[in-house]
């Protein structure tokens, strides 16, 4: 009886220890927080240790890497220029007659997403603020039909480095990353975009001008003399004529003439013409591969398309791996330390150095785009924390506004004030965003909604794509066919649709914060059909397709699974009972 106590008594002590050595892996094998800097550790030879051939061979080696990191992203570069030109080509005249629609553009919601699909079109804020500016200048649009325009650009100007992102959703943790980095900046201008512009239409009504209107007229103030702004000299331009030049080149006299509704124009094709005519009496500059050819614009537009988008994916994706190789031991890590540390006494004045630095690099290379983009792979090994990313993207939304200003110098004198008052209302709208959702650090809601994202689309990596076509192509043409339909189909769709977002906000942020404030009923979301709450039912139905299997298997998965192995190994003889 002793020993069969005693055995029991071993045996409840041997599964007690089996207990804690299976929720000993289980903890060992939770996930690191993902936000974290990457600190790569490196296991190559230490300097001291190394024959002097070898130390020969490391430096060739790093020399080698750097030049083509470089080498990779001037590519890079050249790639997003000649995305660019391919939606430029494919869209056509659709671009000018988007801004041409005035009965339409007279309600702000339209106009807003009109600036939205116009500025995607032509994969450039700068371009579409620029043709907005002119059309200003030549009395196509008041200042007032204008401004909702240039809200609207300013989140169109987002989808590129949106689209950079998916280099890297081979990675989960990577993409993890690079997706939040990337739609922080989407983030911020939708918020902007929501506050903004509806303290713009509730000013209309009450005070007869809007709030952006008053302070740019302001600001103008009795300006009757124009500038040139012949001497300007655009840096990436310069940079990356060189290759792009080669390929394709275009006319944006013609993008103005077709917003303008210049019937010179009408038949004009996006490529510049060789020889000089109508369109464009400058030659072009040198030869290029597109040069004088028999294809039409949209077709070689398809084409370019393609080919933009194998460089930019094959240079992304290369680059991330020669940064992955180099952002490796003491001197990397402490590098990553410094970009993401806080001045010591002022840490608060670190973000608004980041803002300033943002700003200049956008105004340096003239694109926030570029800049933005070029900031994603950073993002995605772990170098840049989405905290730092954020200001610099900030700081990005307020250097692009500076082609603007530039085009609204080159205006007549007749007509710079309302052009400079439209160019600043762009300026001046990112500098009141950023008011509100930077200096008081509760308001930066953007930084954890871009890492909720990031944690979704992580997890169901089509989402990614589906809320990437949803906000920057269904969503405004969904609004600009329903305004074709007349404002009261409008109102009937859209009002009901805005308060069911914003009464699920409210509940979510009360389900969490204080559910005791809501109905039982309503404290959880329990009570609606499984595909109305999770994005499961579909995850598992994408899941059946060849294409999206590869991504359908969640690292979190794998580590359940490797436990539940552990956790199944069956016990020894010995301690069955």
């Amino acid at each position: 009886m002793m020993e069969k106590g005693l055995s029991k008594q071993g045996n409840l002590l041997s599964n007690a220890s089996y207990g804690t050595l299976i929720s000993k892996p289980m903890t060992q094998l939770s996930p690191e927080d993902p936000w974290a800097i990457v600190d790569l550790v490196d296991d190559s030879k230490k300097w001291a240790e190394m024959t002097t051939k070898e130390k020969v061979f490391r430096v060739f080696d790093n020399g080698l890497r750097i030049l083509s990191a470089i080498s990779l992203l001037y590519f890079f570069i050249c790639s997003l220029d000649l995305l660019a030109s391919a939606f430029r080509l494919i869209s056509g005249k659709t671009t000018g007659t988007i801004f041409r629609q005035n009965k339409l553009m007279q309600n702000p919601v339209v106009g807003l997403m009109i600036g939205i699909l116009a500025t995607v079109l032509v994969q450039s804020s700068s371009t579409s603020t620029s043709i907005v500016v002119s059309m200003v200048g030549t009395n196509v649009l008041t200042v007032g039909m204008a401004i909702p325009i240039i809200m609207g650009s300013n989140i169109g100007t987002s989808v590129t480095n949106t689209i950079v992102s998916f280099a890297q959703i081979g990675n989960k943790n990577e993409f993890r990353r690079a997706f939040a980095g990337a739609v922080v900046h989407d983030i911020f201008n939708w918020l902007s975009v929501f506050v903004l512009f509806t303290v713009e239409i509730v000013c209309q009504p009450i005070f007869g001008i809007g709030y952006l209107e008053w302070l740019s007229g302001i600001a103008v103030g009795k300006i009757n003399s124009s500038s040139s702004t012949d001497g300007e000299i655009n840096i990436l331009k310069e940079i990356t004529d060189p290759i792009v030049g080669l390929v394709i080149q275009i006319d944006q006299n013609v993008i103005k003439g077709w917003a303008n509704d210049d019937p010179s124009y009408e038949n004009a094709s996006l490529i510049r013409q060789c020889g000089g005519n109508i369109t464009d009496p400058i030659p072009c500059e040198g030869i290029f591969i597109f040069e004088n050819t028999t294809l039409k614009d949209w077709s070689i537009g398809l084409i370019l398309l393609s080919i933009s988008l194998f460089v930019l994916c094959g240079s992304m994706i290369c680059l991330v791996k020669i940064l992955n190789s180099m952002m490796k031991g003491h001197i990397a890590n402490v590098i990553k330390h410094v970009v993401n540390a806080k001045i010591p006494y002022f840490p608060w004045l670190t973000g608004y150095i980041a803002l300033l630095v943002g700003a200049g690099m956008t105004f340096i290379v003239r694109s926030s785009s570029v800049f933005t983009s070029a900031l994603n792979p950073l993002i995605g090994i772990g170098f840049i924390s989405i905290e730092r990313v954020y200001p610099l993207t900030l700081g990005s939304n307020v250097g692009t506004t500076t082609t603007a200003l530039l085009a609204a110098f080159a205006a007549s004198p007749d007509a710079l004030h309302d052009t400079l008052q439209i160019a600043l209302v762009h300026l001046l709208f990112n500098v009141s965003g950023i008011l509100l959702f930077y200096p008081i650090p509760f308001m930066r809601f953007p930084i954890p909604m871009a890492k909720f994202l990031g944690d979704v689309t992580a997890k169901y990596r089509w989402f990614a794509i589906v809320s990437l076509v949803g906000m920057f192509f269904v969503l405004p043409a969904t609004v600009l066919g329903l305004s074709i339909a007349g404002t009261v189909t409008l109102q009937c769709v859209g009002i009901p649709f805005l308060l069911i977002i914003v009464a699920a906000v409210v509940i979510n942020i009360l389900q969490k914060k204080s559910p005791s404030l809501l109905p039982p009923v309503l404290r959880n979301w329990m009570w609606l059909p499984e595909f109305c709450r999770s994005l499961e039912p579909y995850d598992r139905q994408l899941s059946k397709l060849s294409c999206c299997n590869r991504f359908s298997q969640d690292e979190q998965e794998k580590t359940v699974n490797v436990t539940t192995e552990i956790s199944s190994t069956p016990l020894s003889n010995e301690s069955i009972p």
